[in-house]
């Protein structure tokens, strides 16, 4: 045994703490050209940075925090849209020792108030246009803050504050990179959106980023040729740790603000877009989107997706246009996403239904994770991989959260038994494909019998009217709950009753199953495209 220990201690040679900041480094070493960053904002549109000028700049930026008081593990928290300061922030805090906190740009006042002081964020950055909010937020704060204004397309910077740019200004571009001693070391501080009380911190560590950046690397086949138009929020877990992962490869970050379609695919067509990510809504955006049915790309466009598997009819729209879409699936805990549905060879010859169905499964892990897999919740044991029996979804691996800052209860709650317990609900196949089939708050338990939301909603969206479908559980007397179904209908197709709708789940599903209830209009939904399905449970109630 003495013979693989005597003399072969680790030294600088031969380890060296992973971290996604020398992937900026490789990349401004190789492609000191290369675009890294294209503006698709306002009037700087089509402003370029080169992988040498961002490495340059995140330096400089870094050493600006450094000359703000910012010191091993301080917070630097940045409020904004997808912006060129949001991209470099995920490199410069990093470089600087700091800890990113990317906050949710939709939240309220109160709520960004209690992050800063949560996260004891040392300085905080925000995007001109959510000046309203961040003053407000500011104006709860006890603690003292450095603060940056950001200036943005049609809102200028006020001048109460330093303005990013003039704040990285002062920095020194050849200023120290402050590498990491230990791998498992607080890289990003993100907080979960909670529908009751406060949001709670996941922590993320530079081992985590630097695998699960790899690891989208090679599920979304990236490479320096790659162009990535950014429609995800880089708030949203990093990215799903494309902000580093783009980086990696030498490729392009194009940043867009809003989800727009008609921009999206102005921004397709010019820069030669390759790559993006987004919600299944923003595959329903894109696939009804006014001129989808003839619109045909001039390259084919890879879009991950996660959260609800996209619905057939989605899948088809967009492959006909010229995406190709993959399904992942993970949580803010799982730095993103955590597993991919890996398309199988043989199922390229499928019709299009059969072939959405085996889509539509959140799949095997990614080669960066350890292990994925569906348990007993009260037990642990694994469930039979029969696609039947149900259990609760678990993860474990190095991509997986530090924890929760400052809440170690939830933290052991959330790593009982040695994985990480998703909350989700969810079955294994026999080909160890894991599907999700609700998450636990979601289930519908009527008269005894769980009934799966997905599965109606799968059969709903295949109706040629519906646009797209939540289905949530309303209180009933009698079964104790009830499928209540929140339709958003297409334009330009003849609208279909309430009757016409529970004619067709006749059709196709179990009588018990069905909706007795449904609700037409709009979806309300989170800033990445989620349905707020506990908003919706709020309104089944009085329906």
């Amino acid at each position: 045994m003495e013979k693989y220990v005597t003399g072969l201690e680790k030294r600088p040679a031969n380890y060296e703490p992973l971290t996604p900041i020398s992937f900026l480094e490789r990349s401004a070493l190789v492609y000191p050209n290369g675009r890294a960053i294209i503006d698709g904002n306002g009037a700087e549109e089509g402003r370029v940075i080169t992988y040498g000028d961002m490495f340059r700049r995140c330096r400089q930026a870094a050493d600006a925090l450094r000359k703000a008081g910012v010191g091993s593990l301080d917070t630097v928290s940045v409020l904004a849209p997808n912006s060129i300061a949001m991209l470099e922030m995920h490199f410069a805090a990093p470089m600087a020792g700091a800890v990113l906190n990317a906050i949710n740009f939709r939240l309220d006042a109160p709520t960004v108030a209690f992050i800063l002081e949560h996260a004891e964020t040392k300085v905080f950055m925000f995007d001109a246009e959510l000046a309203p909010v961040a003053r407000a937020a500011l104006a709860e704060v006890k603690r003292k803050l450095t603060v940056v204004e950001i200036a943005a397309p049609k809102h200028a910077a006020s001048g109460d504050f330093i303005e990013y740019e003039a704040f990285i200004g002062a920095g020194d571009p050849e200023g120290r990179i402050d590498w990491p001693e230990d791998e498992w070391r607080a890289i990003s501080l993100n907080y979960t959106s909670g529908t009751t009380g406060n949001p709670k911190g996941v922590v993320c560590h530079h081992r985590g980023a630097y695998l699960n950046a790899l690891g989208q690397g090679m599920a979304g086949r990236l490479g320096p040729d790659s162009v990535y138009l950014w429609t995800l929020p880089m708030f949203h877990c990093n990215g799903w740790t494309y902000t580093w992962g783009v980086t990696a490869a030498g490729g392009t970050h194009v940043v867009q603000r809003a989800i727009v379609p008609a921009e999206i695919f102005e921004k397709i067509e010019r820069h030669g877009v390759t790559h993006l990510c987004g919600a299944p809504t923003v595959l329903g955006m894109l696939a009804f989107a006014p001129g989808s049915e003839t619109r045909r790309l001039k390259q084919k466009v890879t879009i991950m997706t996660g959260g609800a598997a996209p619905t057939s009819t989605v899948i088809g729209a967009m492959e006909r246009m010229g995406f190709q879409v993959i399904h992942a699936y993970g949580l803010t805990e799982t730095y993103g996403p955590a597993s991919l549905c890996e398309m199988q060879p043989e199922w390229h010859d499928l019709e299009l239904p059969e072939k959405a169905k085996l889509m539509a499964r959140q799949g095997v892990r990614y080669v960066t994770s350890a292990g994925l897999t569906v348990i007993d919740p009260d037990t642990g044991a694994t469930m039979p991989a029969d696609g039947e029996s149900m259990g609760e979804i678990a993860i474990r691996g190095n991509t997986v959260m530090m924890g929760y800052l400052k809440n170690p209860e939830a933290s052991n709650a959330v790593f009982k038994g040695g994985w990480f317990r998703s909350g989700d609900l969810g079955v294994l196949h026999p080909d160890g494909y894991v599907e999700v089939k609700d998450r636990s708050k979601d289930i519908i338990i009527s008269g005894g019998e769980n009934i799966s939301s997905l599965e109606i909603e799968e059969i709903l969206s295949r109706h040629p009217a519906v646009r797209e479908v939540a289905v949530v559980a309303k209180p009933d007397s009698h079964w104790g709950e009830t499928p209540c179904a929140y339709v958003a209908l297409k334009e330009g197709v003849a609208a279909p009753s309430a009757d016409d709708l529970k004619a067709w789940c006749k059709e196709h599903m179990a009588g018990f199953k069905r909706p007795h209830y449904i609700v037409f209009g709009e979806l309300p939904k989170t800033v990445t495209g989620k349905v707020q399905k506990y908003v919706l449970r709020e309104k089944a109630k009085e329906v």
